[in-house]
């Protein structure tokens, strides 16, 4: 561990933490957009209330590093953890926005199942993130998640799989497509913010 001299400002972490807890919620109201029967206007509706309210989470963030003199680790490190956790709700909010703008009836078994893999991701990063300011039992995390998204990979490609095995008509298949690639690109985000974890403790320890 690197000796310090000067205080930081450890209120990033208070930050961080924040953020993942709105991944959390705004993971778990894309379940809810997915499943079949919901109430998809309101349930988007909060998706992009959580969406805002991260966005300024991330503000404080970003206005907070401008303003500190000494930081709890390096800026570039804070800046981009800040912004990975940023990206995992925006995609999140995306997929959901494009569920209710193209009208969608019915998603897949598979989106389903990716969206409910996004949700552990999303509860084992809001578990880790407290563990970031003693950098303590943090390698479960990361691979936990590595694996999950693994996972998601493998359903993003089955996915894919039935929207061109001729079930679905042409256009159909694109709207679907939009939907699950932005749940693909948040089960990425959910990667690239735990491997800036690892890259934090490797920094830092």
């Amino acid at each position: 561990m690197r000796l310090r001299l000067t205080p930081r400002d450890t209120s990033f972490y208070d930050q961080f933490a924040a953020a993942t807890r709105n991944i959390v919620a705004a993971a778990e109201l894309l379940e809810q957009v997915v499943a079949d029967g919901s109430d998809r206007t309101a349930l988007n509706e909060q998706l992009r209330a959580v969406e805002h309210a991260n966005d300024e989470v991330t503000h404080e963030v970003m206005r907070k590093l401008n303003s500190t003199f000494v930081t709890p680790f390096d800026r570039e490190d804070i800046y981009q953890l800040a912004s990975k956790l940023d990206d995992v709700v925006d995609h999140l909010e995306a997929a959901g926005d494009l569920v209710v703008l193209y009208q969608l009836a019915e998603l897949p078994a598979t989106t389903r199942e990716v969206v409910s893999v996004l949700v552990k991701a999303a509860h084992a990063t809001a578990e880790a993130m407290p563990r970031l300011q003693g950098l303590k039992d943090l390698a479960p995390y990361w691979i936990e998640v590595n694996r999950l998204e693994n996972e998601a990979d493998q359903l993003y490609r089955r996915t894919l799989g039935t929207l061109f095995d001729g079930r679905y008509d042409a256009l159909t298949a694109l709207k679907l497509k939009d939907v699950v690639d932005q749940v693909e690109a948040a089960a990425d985000a959910l990667e690239d913010v735990a491997d800036t974890v690892e890259t934090i403790a490797l920094k830092e320890s």
